[in-house]
C-alpha cells in the first residue's frame, strides 16, 4: 500500500514519541509533534488535524503497512506502546518494498565504477546483501563493522539540515571532561564520521567565535535558533581533515612528518593498510620497515601509534617519542603495582553486579 510523505513523516514521529518513556503522550501532544515535524521537513504550518493522527495511529495498529504496532491507551489518556522495544522501524520489509529496493540497488549499480561515485560501492554491497537476506531468510553473508550501542545518530538528520538550510543551532553540549551540560549557539558547516563516531564541525557563537568538533554522541539537544547564521569564510570543507589522522585539530596546527618502524612480520598490515594517505616506505631493513607520514600531532595519532604495541617503533619526532614513552611507562605500571579492583571484590563479583 503506498504512503505518501507527509504520512510517513507523522508515522515516524509518532513512533519516536510513544518509544521515548519518560514521558506520557497525550492525543494532543502527539498532534502537537506530528505538526511541528511536518512544518520542520516540509514547511507546513497549516497543522494536523484531530482526526488524522487518530487515523494514523489505527493506520500503524492495523497490518495494512505490516506494522501491527501494540499501541495502547493507559488510564483513559495515554498513549504507548505494550512493548516498551517496539518500533515501525524494527519490522521486516515486505515485498513491496524488497522490490523497490531491489530496482534501486539495479539503478545504483550502473554507476560502480566511475570515479565520482567511488564511494558508492559499499552500499550497493550493503542494499544487496540486506535485499538477499530477506527475501532467503537467512543469515547476511557479508558482516559490515557497526555500534548498535552508538549514541548520538539520532542527531544526524536535523544537524544535516540545519547545514544545508544554513541555519543556527541551540545545542546543548556535555563533554568527556566537562562536570555539567553547557547550552550554546552555533553554526554547522560540516558532519564527519571517524571510526563509527559522528562529528560536526562548526562555529561557536561565543566570544572569539571559535572554530570546534562536536562529538554527537555527547550532544543532549539540538533545537534551531533565530540567531543569524555565521558563514564559513576561511576553511576549505573539502581538504580540512586531510592533514589529520581522526578528528582532533586546532587552528592554526602545522603537520609534522612523523618516521616510525614497524617489524617485519606486520610491515606487512600497514603497507596494505596505510596509517594515512600521506604513508611513505623509506627504507627497508633485516628486522623491519622504515614508514612515515605527515600529520598533525593529536591524541588519534597516539593512540593509533600505541595500538602497535612492540611491533611499532616512533623514530622522530623528539616530542612524538617522549610522548609515546610517558604513555608506555603508564601503561606498564599497571601491570607492576596492585590491581585496580575495589578492594574486597573479585572478577567474578564485579561480573555479577
Amino acid at each position: 500500500m503506498p504512503v505518501n510523505r507527509n504520512a510517513l513523516i507523522r508515522y515516524r514521529t509518532i513512533d519516536s514519541c510513544l518509544q521515548n518513556r519518560r514521558r506520557l503522550w497525550t492525543l494532543d501532544d502527539l498532534i502537537d509533534a506530528c505538526s511541528e515535524a511536518l512544518y520542520e521537513y516540509q514547511g507546513i504550518d497549516s497543522g494536523v488535524s484531530r482526526r488524522t493522527v487518530q487515523a494514523d495511529i489505527e493506520m500503524m495498529r492495523s497490518n495494512k503497512l505490516g506494522y501491527e504496532a501494540p499501541i495502547i491507551v493507559v488510564d483513559k489518556k495515554y498513549y504507548t506502546y505494550a512493548d516498551k522495544g517496539y518500533s515501525i522501524t524494527n519490522i521486516p520489509i515486505n515485498n513491496q518494498d524488497l522490490q523497490v529496493l531491489g530496482e534501486v540497488a539495479g539503478l545504483l549499480q550502473q554507476f560502480k565504477g566511475f570515479s565520482h561515485f567511488a564511494d558508492i560501492s559499499e552500499m550497493v554491497t550493503r542494499l544487496e546483501d540486506k535485499i538477499y537476506s530477506q527475501k532467503t531468510h537467512s543469515v547476511p553473508v557479508v558482516d559490515f563493522e557497526k555500534n548498535d550501542n552508538l549514541k548520538g545518530l539520532e542527531w544526524i538528520e536535523i544537524i544535516r539540515k540545519g547545514i544545508v538550510a544554513k541555519r543556527t543551532m541551540c545545542i546543548t553540549y556535555q563533554s568527556f571532561k566537562a562536570r555539567e551540560a553547557s547550552s550554546f549557539c552555533f553554526s554547522g558547516y560540516l558532519l564527519k564520521e571517524y571510526r563509527n563516531r559522528w562529528f560536526v564541525l562548526g562555529v561557536a557563537h561565543v566570544r572569539n567565535k571559535p572554530l570546534l568538533t562536536l562529538a554527537l554522541d555527547r550532544i543532549q539537544a539540538v533545537e534551531m535558533h533565530d540567531d543569524d547564521y555565521i558563514e564559513n569564510t576561511s576553511i576549505d570543507l573539502a581538504t580540512y581533515y586531510n592533514d589529520v589522522l581522526g578528528v582532533t585539530k586546532s587552528p592554526g596546527q602545522r603537520d609534522t612528518t612523523i618516521i616510525f618502524w614497524v617489524d617485519k612480520a606486520n610491515a606487512p598490515y600497514v603497507i596494505t593498510k596505510p596509517l594515512h594517505h600521506t604513508q611513505k616506505l623509506l627504507r627497508e631493513e633485516a628486522e623491519g620497515l622504515l614508514f612515515s607520514i605527515k600529520v598533525i600531532m593529536n591524541f588519534e595519532l597516539e593512540r593509533e601509534l600505541l595500538g602497535f604495541g612492540a611491533k611499532l617503533k616512533v623514530i622522530s619526532p623528539r616530542i612524538l617519542v617522549k610522548q609515546i614513552k610517558q604513555q608506555l611507562q603508564k601503561t606498564l605500571a599497571h601491570y607492576v603495582t596492585d590491581s585496580p579492583i575495589p578492594h574486597g571484590k573479585n572478577l567474578s563479583n564485579l561480573l555479577n553486579e
